[in-house]
């Protein structure tokens, strides 16, 4: 990311359209498999596939960036490429968080990411606590996200109201359930992009993307930076959006 002052995006929408993107980083195996390499050189490869995007988001006008990182499935590979990620994980915080400060930047972290390690959990927390107050875009990490977790957790919460006497149970609309998930004061979702070319949500963002564009690409994601970004978002631009309307 450049250092120079960027402006306030959070209420003017770029010509593209869209505010925020959420994307399935998919392909990092595939990556190093192609190459002869370990997985976790695909997993590395992803991590600087990350900063590029995260420096085009930021240039292309995006108020906000959600990156599918680890999903609540991952915990079944095996648990030394388990390891790697929380390992990569942890040094893109210490390494970066700096550059998303001085950028004005703000980080996100959305799901059950408090059931990592504790040590973990403080670093992530403390990097989200030192941006809170930043005015430019948003990165939203999703780590140990499962959207069908997240929606179950949304209705214990306002279950748990209901019982309370706080709201009352036929009152809860689609506003209460956007206030109750991991995502709630973000932006709503204008395009999910999944790269490496498999065609599914794979449990991410399912009500978030109920009226989402979707883009699916064959660019395995350590391929994936700033011009294809770009392409997705001129392809967002040619869609027409009727939310149901004619």
């Amino acid at each position: 990311m450049a250092t120079q002052a960027k402006p306030d995006l959070t209420s003017v929408a770029p010509v593209h359209g869209a505010r925020h993107v959420a994307i399935i980083m998919d392909g990092n195996g595939r990556w190093a498999k192609k190459r002869l390499l370990p997985r976790v050189a695909g997993h590395r490869a992803g991590v600087e596939a990350v900063r590029r995007v995260a420096r085009a988001a930021q240039e292309l006008g995006l108020e906000c960036l959600t990156l599918y990182a680890f999903s609540s499935e991952n915990w079944k590979r095996p648990a030394s490429e388990v390891a790697d990620l929380m390992g990569l994980l942890r040094h893109f915080i210490q390494s970066d968080i700096d550059e998303f400060h001085a950028n004005g930047v703000r980080l996100r972290v959305i799901g059950n990411y408090r059931a990592l390690d504790p040590s973990l959990v403080d670093l992530i927390e403390g990097a989200m606590a030192r941006t809170a107050g930043n005015s430019g875009p948003i990165i939203a990490i999703a780590l140990n996200y499962g959207a069908q977790d997240e929606m179950v957790q949304a209705v214990q919460v306002l279950a748990a109201r209901a019982a309370a006497g706080e709201i009352a149970a036929e009152a809860i609309d689609a506003a209460d359930i956007d206030d109750a998930l991991y995502t709630s004061g973000l932006p709503p979702l204008d395009l999910l992009v999944r790269t490496s070319g498999e065609q599914r949500l794979s449990n991410f963002m399912l009500w978030q993307a109920a009226y989402a564009e979707l883009y699916f690409t064959d660019t395995l994601w350590p391929d994936f930076g700033a011009d294809a970004l770009a392409q997705a978002l001129d392809a967002f631009r040619m869609r027409d959006r009727r939310f149901g309307g004619l």
